[in-house]
């Protein structure tokens, strides 16, 4: 008969996720089998803790447990326990990384040649125009960065410069005592490869990369804003011994254009219309990011008065269609006026009086 996992956990049943988490790490080094060689009750109660935190920790599995207890789990089609200690770290290993700082027992280093190694990022700022910022575009930049050596395969080994660790006799780690605990290191020779380097790759030194400068290609969408940064995958620097490549962040400087200010997905411009074409109306060109386009003036417009151009603003970021575009108009009276214009606007006075 199973044990109820709350009486396991020593938990009340309304316990959130921090106090089942503070309590599974509690049993885990109460029970862990370094600290209990050779007990097979205390491994017993090590999977019994473990089994408890993976249904309790899981809000679907805790909803059917405490509906239906063991049995409600069992029809559910779970399958329950752990087959070892090791399938416990596998599982819970940022638990115990946390706790003992990735070293207790190996469970979160996971062993020799397992210890996860990626390439630094790269950054770098893109410069673009208004236009490239509403319609996207694809741009092609130099960036220098570290690649995996070929010669070597990212090793830094010449072929057959490969021995065993000397340190650690290969296995990657070594291991001290501190009072009732066993900790599990990172041999810092080979830092847990367990081989080492003896004779040095020639082309990249040893380093296992070179410095190169590489074409990218950057793909910006449409829609994308000043300060907006793009990620592209795999083009940062190379790994030490051959790992995954870290990842280009470019930040896009949008450069302002004169013509138009921009309000989101809407753009926004001035149009100087004449007095009298304001006033008879009329249609007048206007240059927009799309091209020329005509505009129609309506009779009697007065300044500041807005026109809308539907579907000419930015492109809608990863959503269908466009912004508007948004026509202010400035309309421009003469600053001086000739005798005949006097004259004639005048009897044009006297006409609407």
């Amino acid at each position: 008969m199973r044990r109820d996992f709350y009486e396991v956990l020593e938990v009340p049943r309304d316990a959130d996720a921090a106090a089942l988490k503070r309590a599974y790490r509690q049993q885990a080094l109460r029970y862990h089998p370094d600290k209990n060689p050779g007990d097979a009750q205390a491994e017993e109660r090590f999977k019994e803790a473990a089994e408890a935190y993976g249904v309790l920790s899981d809000p679907e599995k805790r909803s059917v447990y405490d509906r239906y207890g063991h049995d409600g789990l069992n029809r559910s089609g779970w399958q329950g326990g752990f087959s070892s200690s090791q399938d416990i770290f596998s599982h819970f290993g940022d638990i115990f990384g946390d706790l003992f700082g990735g070293i207790f027992g190996g469970a979160a280093g996971g062993g020799p040649g397992r210890r996860s190694r990626r390439g630094a990022d790269l950054r770098m700022a893109l410069e673009i125009s208004l236009r490239d910022a509403v319609f996207g575009t694809e741009r092609r930049v130099e960036v220098p960065r570290h690649e995996t050596c070929k010669d070597c395969d990212g090793t830094g080994a010449a072929p057959g410069g490969v021995r065993t660790c000397v340190h650690c006799s290969g296995r990657g780690q070594v291991v001290s005592r501190q009072g009732f605990l066993t900790l599990a290191m990172p041999c810092p020779r080979c830092d847990g490869r367990g081989r080492e380097i003896h004779v040095r790759c020639a082309t990249c030194r040893g380093e296992g990369a070179i410095r190169v400068v590489n074409e990218v290609e950057i793909r910006i969408p449409g829609g994308v804003e000043d300060g907006d940064t793009l990620r592209v995958a795999g083009k940062g620097e190379a790994a030490a011994g051959g790992g995954e490549p870290g990842n280009l962040f470019v930040t896009l400087a949008v450069t302002p254009d004169p013509r138009f200010r921009r309000e989101e997905w809407d753009l926004h411009t001035v149009l100087e219309v004449p007095f009298l074409d304001a006033l008879l109306g009329t249609e007048l060109p206007l240059e927009t990011l799309d091209g020329e386009r005509k505009v129609r003036i309506p009779e009697s417009s007065g300044p500041g008065e807005v026109i809308t151009l539907k579907g000419l603003g930015v492109t809608r970021l990863q959503q269908r269609g466009r912004g508007d575009l948004h026509v202010h108009l400035d309309v421009r009276f003469p600053r001086r006026l000739s005798r005949s214009q006097r004259k004639a606007l005048q009897e044009l006075r006297r006409e609407f009086a």
